[in-house]
């Protein structure tokens, strides 16, 4: 298998913090790409045309993407029970997912306004409404932090930890964890997995 990734994206972290987790890492050529919110790469694009990352392209060729279908193909290739099986452990841990998704989403669209844009096309008002559901996804996580596991987590924690650590990564100003001291604490444990610290992002 390989995948075409960007070592700063959280989406891609999602997907090899799902790979470290099930024992899948080993088996996944890591393929750097340019991906960028503006600039098309076709490398990419011939696999995915949406031209985005990541992109997991299969032994027969066939290409799978978003970051969810990539995980949960990822997990069901191991034993590590990211996805629960149905019930209600399986739409917890979708639902959470789909925080952890929200929150990333709203946040690279902020980050896009402020560094993609030329700086009189910039529009103020749509980045604050951007960080007000960032701030709306965090009072949820804080909410929730006492039911997340450290331990066996599923794509719902690993969504959110990607969220977190992506603030951490590129909005430091925002001081997420002053307000949060619940989410802060889970986190502490949550980020010293093992599969975390082997994805931490970084700039090229």
């Amino acid at each position: 298998m390989k995948l075409l990734y960007a070592p700063t994206s959280p989406f891609v972290r999602k997907v090899m913090v799902c790979a470290h987790l099930s024992g899948q890492a080993e088996r996944i050529a890591w393929l750097d790409s340019a991906a960028h919110p503006v600039r098309r790469d076709e490398r990419i694009a011939a696999h995915n045309p949406l031209a985005k990352v990541p992109t997991l392209v299969l032994d027969d060729g066939q290409s799978l993407y978003d970051s969810r279908v990539i995980c949960e193909y990822i997990d069901s290739l191991g034993s590590a029970g990211i996805f629960p099986a149905a019930g209600p452990a399986r739409w917890t841990a979708l639902t959470r997912q789909a925080l952890g998704d929200g929150l990333l989403d709203a946040a690279l669209l902020a980050r896009y306004e402020h560094t993609a844009r030329p700086a009189e096309l910039q529009w103020p008002v749509w980045r604050e409404s951007l960080l007000t559901k960032v701030a709306a996804c965090l009072q949820s996580i804080e909410a929730i932090a006492p039911a997340l596991a450290t331990a066996r987590p599923t794509i719902g924690e690993i969504a959110l930890g990607c969220g977190l650590g992506y603030l951490d990564f590129r909005f430091p100003e925002l001081d997420w964890r002053a307000g949060h001291p619940a989410a802060a604490r889970w986190y502490a444990g949550f980020a010293q997995l093992p599969a975390m610290q082997a994805t931490l992002p970084h700039d090229a």
